[in-house]
């Protein structure tokens, strides 16, 4: 059975507290061990001393008969003066993840864009800049233009009717029209006429 020296976790949620025990080195984490052999509460400043308590008799008996201690209590014993822990050359220490580099170089992506896009933005200004200042010089430089004269309305010229001269021969005479003058009735038509008359009277008056 191999014996080994590590941490086994209590305490709550947020609120870790390990124990330093010896156990079986095939048993679960937090599962049962051989032996208690200090404390260690990560909730305390580094400089306490009940950051780390630990029975140092003890871990050096458990050292002594093979007991193999985790990096973490090695640590521990190293700083108790228990057992001197070897430097460890790690190359790949503080490298990061692949998913980590992936947000990097996409985060790097992001703001090399974002670069040349503002750097876009202000040579497109600078352009504007430029062409607005040509403009105006070139305005300043032309001459004025002229006013515009409204044209004056044409007058239409009055049409005079020529008098045409009247002239006697074109003048015709009035035609004067002659009065039919009655004929005279002779005497000897009148007279019968006058007869009967007056015969013709005296008969109404008897048929009256």
């Amino acid at each position: 059975m191999a014996v080994v020296l590590r941490l086994s976790r209590g305490g709550s949620k947020k609120r870790p507290y390990y124990r330093i025990v010896v156990a079986d080195e095939r048993a679960p984490r937090d599962g049962k061990y051989i032996e208690k052999i200090g404390n260690y509460d990560p909730r305390v400043a580094k400089d306490s001393p009940d950051r780390v308590k630990i029975d140092t008799e003890r871990a050096k008996h458990w050292l002594s008969v093979g007991a193999q201690p985790s990096d973490r209590v090695a640590r521990f014993l190293d700083a108790a003066g228990v057992l001197e822990r070897a430097a460890r050359n790690n190359p790949k220490k503080g490298e990061l993840g692949s998913n980590a580099k992936e947000r990097l170089e996409e985060k790097a992506g992001k703001v090399a864009a974002a670069a040349e896009a503002e750097e876009a933005a202000k040579v497109a200004a600078a352009e504007a800049a430029e062409a607005e200042k040509a403009a105006a010089a070139e305005a300043a430089a032309a001459p004025a233009p002229e006013p515009e004269v409204e044209p004056e309305p044409e007058i239409e010229p009055e049409v005079v009717a020529e008098e045409v001269p009247v002239t006697e021969e074109a003048a015709p005479e009035a035609a004067v029209e002659e009065v039919p003058v009655a004929e005279e009735v002779p005497a000897a038509v009148e007279a019968p006429a006058a007869e009967a008359a007056e015969e013709k009277a005296p008969q109404e008056e008897a048929g009256a």
